[in-house]
């Protein structure tokens, strides 16, 4: 934000602009986007903030602590209210009204991380959402009084700011916010607004194949639910609700399903880490769109190769548009890969906390289940989180025939700097039970290169004596034999952040250095034979 915005939205001026009638109560209230965590409830009620790898003791939330934005960002946006709501108990929600009580004292007024339009979005659905416990007994009217004021101001504010702030998926949120909190406070003019807005922003963000272009997993869920949210405000309002929003929803679920894993939760491409099963099947019976994922995703930029219990996810496309890859890796040709509920082949995850070097680490090329030249990253990450120098042309075909498939696909990520193109072909076979796949470079030589394997955490890996192949253990007995020619099999330890917190695990890495004919590496995972009374 400039200095000029900082200088007015902090103005006395501007914050008595948003001063004008509020009702006493909304009028509607909106069901949980996301099941709470009874576990995570108790912690706060202890006295535990702890968000975005940051943990805070306080009595009071640290509402104005110097800590870090995306700390502040999960603290003011309030949605921890879900977790306060699943613990049931009157005392959680003496401490709910406690704090919310405080926050209207000291930060009902702009500030740059508490008034952040996607911030205002979130914080005023949680308000409506859960207002009832929050503030809808008879003697909280005092309480309701002040909090009806400031979803009236906050309201007013996001209807200047919210569609021209926080870009992407962010957008969405905050016009969500703005389209249900004018429906909660029976304002037609600021709801008409926030669809219209709601709607032009839904047409620009959802791709022709209703991927987000974010090109996140994470990105995916959380269009999708800041439409379902906006849509479930409107209809409780008995108003129209614009045919682009329910386009989009339409769309985007199908979209969602295709990055979900044979355990419910979300593969891991830029910026996602897998969430909970629950709250992506929350989203999605809440969107009532009834598509199934498609196999097919050319505008995303990603491909989903599934026979049998074998499910492989692959990054075909080119990075997002600057301005909206702030959360992008450097993961061009990465995939993943599961058996039934279990996760084989991973990327590692994304970062989300405090550290700047951990936040890099978790995007690099090194990071992703890909060919890595010279320890060189394919899309370069700046300190400022978006991406420089990247790949420009991603092309990639796919054939199927008779249940097995094939992609084709290759980018120029590592030419300016190397002259190299990195080509990879994957082949599932009709049973599921075979991948076999082939990474080549062509350019010129003297190059070394990696082609990893990160392995999830319960799967148990062990290396063959002559090196020549891997045994890959998943939890349940299933194994993999991964077998490779053309470079060297090692194993390496590798760590994973899919879940949240940080877990060691392993990879498998694949050497070799390009000679005067380029480099070919081929590859195979084969499933081991079945255990005793297994099923297909």
């Amino acid at each position: 934000m400039t200095l000029a915005r900082s200088v007015l939205y902090g103005s006395a001026l501007y914050h008595l602009s948003l001063w004008g009638p509020a009702p006493d109560r909304p009028q509607i209230t909106l069901d949980a986007s996301r099941p709470g965590d009874p576990a995570r409830g108790a912690e706060l009620a202890a006295g535990g903030f702890r968000f975005a790898g940051e943990s805070v003791a306080a009595e009071m939330p640290p509402w104005t602590a110097a800590l870090p934005a995306a700390f502040l960002a999960e603290l003011h946006g309030f949605a921890w209210l879900a977790d306060l709501a699943a613990l049931g108990d009157a005392a959680a929600w003496a401490a709910a009204q406690r704090w919310t009580a405080d926050w209207l004292e000291r930060c009902d007024g702009w500030d740059d991380v508490a008034w952040r339009a996607d911030v205002v979005g979130r914080r005023l659905i949680a308000w409506i959402t859960y207002w009832p416990s929050l503030a809808g007994r008879a003697e909280d009217r005092d309480l309701a009084a002040r909090l009806c004021a400031s979803l009236a101001r906050q309201m007013r504010h996001l209807s200047r700011v919210g569609g021209r702030e926080a870009p992407g998926v962010a957008r969405l949120v905050a016009l969500a916010g703005l389209v249900a909190s004018a429906a909660a406070l029976g304002n037609p003019g600021k709801l008409e607004r926030g669809l219209r807005l709601l709607g032009r922003e839904a047409e620009a963000q959802l791709l022709p194949d209703g991927g987000h272009v974010e090109r996140s997993p994470r990105a995916q869920r959380r269009a999708l639910e800041a439409l379902v949210t906006a849509r479930a405000a409107v209809a409780a309002v008995h108003a129209e609700v614009p045919a682009a929003v329910l386009t989009a929803i339409d769309r985007a679920a199908p979209m969602l399903r295709f990055f979900r894993h044979g355990d419910g939760a979300l593969a891991l491409f830029n910026g996602a880490g897998e969430e909970n099963a629950e709250v992506v099947e929350r989203v999605l019976a809440r969107a009532e769109a009834k598509g199934r994922a498609p196999h097919s995703a050319p505008h995303t930029g990603f491909q989903r190769l599934q026979a049998g219990r074998s499910l492989v996810l692959t990054d075909t496309g080119a990075p997002p548009p600057p301005g909206l890859d702030g959360d992008a890796h450097a993961g061009t040709l990465s995939f993943e890969m599961s058996h039934g509920r279990e996760r084989l082949i991973v990327n590692c995850g994304a970062y989300h906390g405090p550290s700047a070097l951990w936040r890099a680490v978790a995007r690099a090329s090194a990071a992703h289940s890909t060919l890595v030249v010279a320890d060189t990253n394919s899309a370069e990450i700046r300190e400022d989180d978006g991406l420089g120098r990247k790949p420009r042309r991603v092309r990639c075909e796919r054939t199927e025939d008779a249940g097995a498939q094939w992609i084709s696909a290759s980018h120029d990520g590592y030419e300016p700097v190397f002259g190299l193109t990195h080509h990879r072909q994957l082949f599932l076979a009709a049973d599921g039970e075979d991948l076999r796949g082939e990474d080549r470079l062509s350019g010129p030589s003297g190059q070394s290169f990696v082609i990893r394997f990160h392995l999830h955490p319960d799967v148990q890996a062990s290396l063959s004596q002559d090196g020549g192949t891997m045994l890959l253990r998943l939890e349940s007995g299933v194994g993999w034999r991964l077998r490779a020619q053309g470079a060297v099999m090692n194993l390496a330890e590798s760590i994973y952040l899919g879940g949240g917190e940080p877990r060691k695990s392993q990879q498998a890495v694949l050497v070799g250095h390009v000679g005067s004919a380029g480099a070919t590496v081929r590859w195979g995972l084969r499933r081991e034979g079945r255990k005793t009374g297994e099923g297909a």
